[in-house]
């Protein structure tokens, strides 16, 4: 007897530590940073009244109509949100013009086709790309720091505040080789450019600690190399530097590894300098990587490489033919990993917010 009830008393201490744990990981609010892979309607505000993407059917699988997010339903953003209880994150050009909405509850500034770095930059450097916006991470920080004297006052306050919130600086960065490589950049352009952009990106995860953050999750990018629109458009040579496993194209993914290994080394420093703050890197390239190697283990049945909305054809993607564009839209997204060839389908999302939420694919864990 009197040994069950000290077994009984180490359970209840045990218990009482776990949820502690879990109440401390509770964030009151969430700010995102980033690209088309967590824009929740920044972009189509920023465009108002152009013929621009996304339309239906983007957004027909959870929502019912389009809501500017680039998928046919949620994104990681709005599965992290749901998980520690918060509403989808709205855009920050909703909340500037909506007086009613409640932004201490979290804000969304990423834009669709955002860069890290300004698009002057690659002017000067001589290398040729394409914008689909200007609001780079710069401006994004800037919005932040717009916004910041409506959520706290005082510099006690915002500590306050900011202690119980959640940042994600991204996933941003891809879309600096994304436009270069579109427009015939090739490695050895673009390599010498890797740790200006994560200088970028680390600047910015820096400067919102000096802001007040404590929790920040900082993103590498995807597998490039694994995504339709760069299978579908690369020449004959690439094509020959084929995975045997995933056919993803190897020379890409390895410079998405070269990226993200260089980040992960900034952001090693960055905690040295900030040791206060919980700096957690996620792993969007094994995440993703993992439906790539194994689709069926994940519920995806069909081709890895296939979009589900496209123009038709082997791999149903035309660059001059994008989903929503007089496109071909598969009967189920949820059995394919790909949705436009450019972005994934709300599946491969859930699967990998749930990797970062309980798997191994953020470090130090995101929920510890």
């Amino acid at each position: 007897m009197k040994h069950t009830a000290i077994i009984l008393i180490l359970l209840q201490c045990c218990l009482a530590l776990k949820t502690n744990s879990t109440i401390l990981h509770k964030y009151e609010s969430i700010f995102n940073f980033g690209d088309s892979l967590s824009d929740t309607g920044n972009f189509i505000r920023s465009v108002a009244g152009l013929p621009v993407v996304p339309k239906f059917p983007y957004g027909k699988t959870y929502f019912g109509h389009p809501t500017g997010r680039f998928s046919d339903g949620r994104l990681i953003i709005d599965f992290i949100a749901e998980a520690v209880g918060l509403p989808h994150l709205k855009p920050y050009l909703e909340v500037v013009n909506n007086g009613s909405i409640d932004a201490r509850r979290g804000v969304n500034f990423a834009v669709a086709g955002a860069t890290a770095l300004d698009p002057t930059f690659f002017a000067t450097r001589k290398i040729r790309t394409f914008t689909m916006t200007n609001n780079s991470l710069s401006v994004q920080l800037d919005w932040f720091k717009k916004l910041k004297s409506s959520l706290c006052t005082t510099q006690q306050d915002c500590k306050t505040y900011f202690k119980k919130s959640l940042f994600l600086v991204g996933e941003i960065g891809g879309n600096d080789y994304n436009f270069a490589f579109a427009n015939g950049a090739n490695f050895e352009q673009l390599r010498p450019i890797v740790p200006i952009v994560v200088g970028a990106i680390t600047n910015a995860t820096s400067m919102l600690i000096e802001d007040g953050a404590v929790e920040l999750v900082v993103p590498g990018i995807l597998p490039m190399g694994c995504m339709t629109s760069y299978i579908a458009t690369s020449p004959l040579l690439d094509k020959d530097d084929v995975n045997t496993t995933t056919s993803c194209l190897n020379r890409y993914n390895e410079f998405a590894r070269y990226h993200n290994g260089y980040l992960q080394q900034e952001l090693q420093h960055l905690r040295q300098k900030h040791s206060h703050a919980r700096i957690i890197y996620a792993d969007y390239y094994g995440d993703s990587m993992r439906l790539f190697e194994s689709p069926k283990q994940y519920g995806f049945s069909k081709l890895i490489q296939v979009a589900c909305c496209g123009a038709g054809g082997p791999l149903n993607f035309n660059v001059s033919m994008m989903c929503g564009s007089s496109s071909h839209t598969c009967t189920d997204p949820s059995a394919f990993i790909q949705w436009d060839g450019v972005h994934l389908t709300e599946a491969a999302y859930r699967h990998m917010a749930t990797g970062l939420l309980d798997g191994p694919f953020t470090s130090p864990r995101l929920v510890a």
